[in-house]
């Protein structure tokens, strides 16, 4: 049966779009675009994050090897944003499709307002059936700044958007259940299981031109899934792919979608990297949010505060192990908690409605 999502992401890496030489593959650019002008055609909603920059400018010019991997990256990727968006933008102009180009950082998450931004500089964009094409800006980001991969970077988009799907497309068919040079390994097809160690069966290589290996992309795969969003990974390099993903006519990966989560809830999940306060809680207090009821933390579960926070900041909460608990925003500053630690009947440190379990 036919998957019938509405917010389509996809996600094309640079193994897809880069030949062996490491430079640009036209041919198959352009057979991407068509399928997703059909997609688009169909009355559906696409967004495509796009690796490839850093490809397109190595097309462009040849740079002296006395120069660092990170200059050499950002002088690629400078002149190759200029090229990519225009292979995209004459391709789709054939099927009188309009696409814009959004380059991001990893800073662009870091609070709600700048998220919010973002957020309505793409719905703007879908509302006047305008295709993003979506990029990390490898321009600006440094090493420490940068997305794991444009994986961690469309799953965040996925999530902003509240897509019902997310279309990952890589240089194999899907993930396997051990190593694809074994004989016997299948692409696994479908998974349901939240708690799957992809690890401990899948390869850590990564791929020649991308920056993430399987193991990430699992990762990514399973947290999206559980926000309620389903997850396809592909083999991109095959004619007709997104179409037969679509149709479930392709061998692939699915990752099936859990459960719903809130919009802010959404956003909470993956901020964890910007999380400024640490609280840690009690075995009560654990049990009680890990519950099937929705409950809130309260200072009465609260045994420590680990880092200091601000009214509104992103706060990581951990067991007595120091074993992640949870995320969620802040009611007040880390000041106020901390003379409120282990009292009852005292207003919610994290309401339920703002709070991302982890465990």
């Amino acid at each position: 049966m036919a998957y019938n999502y509405q917010r389509i992401i996809i996600k094309i890496g640079s193994n897809v779009l880069t030949q062996k030489d490491g430079l640009p593959d036209i041919k198959r650019i352009n057979h991407l675009v068509d399928q997703i002008a059909a997609i688009k055609q169909q009355g559906k909603e696409v967004i495509l994050v796009s690796s490839g920059a850093v490809a397109s400018g190595r097309s462009l010019i040849t740079i002296s090897e006395k120069y660092d991997s990170i200059a050499t990256r950002q002088l690629f990727a400078s002149i190759g944003q200029v090229k990519l968006i225009n292979t995209y933008a004459q391709r789709f102009e054939k099927f009188n499709i309009l696409c814009s180009q959004v380059l991001v950082t990893k800073e662009d998450f870091r609070d709600r307002l700048h998220y919010l931004n973002m957020k309505n500089c793409l719905k703007i964009l879908l509302q006047h059936h305008v295709i993003p094409v979506v990029n990390e800006n490898d321009v600006v980001s440094v090493t420490e700044l940068m997305f794991t991969d444009n994986d961690e970077l469309a799953g965040l988009i996925a999530s902003m958007l509240n897509a019902q799907a997310l279309i990952v497309l890589t240089n194999v068919d899907g993930i396997y259940d051990g190593n694809p040079e074994n004989e016997g390994v299948k692409v696994i097809e479908e998974v349901t299981d939240k708690s799957m160690d992809f690890a401990s069966f899948v390869s850590s290589a990564r791929s020649q031109f991308g920056r993430g290996g399987m193991i990430t992309k699992s990762t990514m795969a399973q947290k999206i899934a559980q926000l309620g969003i389903a997850v396809h990974i592909a083999n991109g390099t095959k004619d007709n792919i997104l179409l037969d993903v679509l149709e479930n006519k392709a061998e692939h990966t699915h990752f099936v979608p859990n459960k719903n989560a809130s919009g802010k809830k959404k956003w909470i999940a993956h901020s964890g990297n910007y999380a400024k306060g640490i609280v840690q809680v009690n075995e009560g207090a654990k049990a009680a949010l890990t519950s099937a009821k929705a409950s809130s933390l309260l200072p009465v579960g609260v045994i420590n505060i680990v880092a200091e926070f601000k009214k509104g900041e992103i706060i990581k909460l951990i067991d007595e192990n120091n074993k992640p608990v949870g995320l969620g925003i802040a009611e007040y500053g880390s000041d106020k908690a901390a003379g409120m630690i282990g009292q009852k009947n005292q207003k919610a440190l994290v309401h339920y409605d703002y709070l991302y379990l982890e465990c």
